[in-house]
């Protein structure tokens, strides 16, 4: 008879772990009031967590959070992860030059980047795991990211050089590819293209 009482309240006390386990998420809503967004943060009872003020944050750039949300900062310019207590964790790495498109997590890593504009990584729950050291680097796909050095800006419009473009391809000298932890595996004497085909990325990557 113990042992069964024993089982069930370890039985009740896993379905407990299980639900609060499901209740981590948080979720954004946005509403517009005299043409100013406000952004709220809401947990699965549909409570307020946090309040986004409009006079801090440009946008919030998620819908659905664990650990963090990636918002534009007025003071500091540029996209930044915040926690519920609104800590700046690390800035968020802009993806499309000359677009608002800020990096989004990709097999538990997120690209980061620091004031010298190297490029880093942090995991889903806003931990930095590997520092910002890299001049290019592609999101992670399964194990591995591509790296670049040497590289140089070219800007899509090259027929009339003389307009001012913030659109252009990055294409470097040297590429390899490094592990989750940030290790180089390979410089590698292949192109871009050809480095992605040897490891498998798919080709809209």
């Amino acid at each position: 008879m113990k042992i069964l009482i024993k089982l069930v309240c370890i039985l009740i006390c896993f379905s407990c772990t299980q639900k609060v386990a499901n209740h981590e998420k948080f979720f954004v809503k946005n509403t517009v009031v005299n043409g100013k967004s406000f952004y709220f943060v809401v947990d699965y009872k549909n409570d307020t967590v946090l309040k986004l003020d409009p006079a801090k944050y440009f946008v919030c750039f998620d819908d659905t959070i664990e650990h963090y949300l990636v918002v534009a900062s007025r003071k500091r310019g540029g996209w930044w992860a915040i926690d519920l207590k609104e800590n700046f964790l690390f800035q968020v790495y802009n993806t499309s030059p000359g677009e608002p498109s800020p990096d989004k997590i990709s097999y538990d890593r997120i690209r980061i980047i620091d004031d010298d504009g190297k490029i880093g990584f942090a995991d889903g729950k806003g931990n930095i795991v590997i520092k910002p050291q890299f001049e290019q680097v592609t999101a992670f796909y399964k194990d591995y990211a591509i790296i670049g050095e040497k590289c140089r800006k070219i800007p899509w419009d090259t027929i009339h050089k003389d307009l001012e473009c913030d659109h252009y391809s990055i294409v470097c000298s040297k590429n390899g590819y490094i592990d989750k932890s940030g290790n180089i595996i390979e410089i590698v004497d292949l192109t871009f293209e050809q480095l992605k085909e040897k490891l498998n990325f798919p080709k809209k990557f």
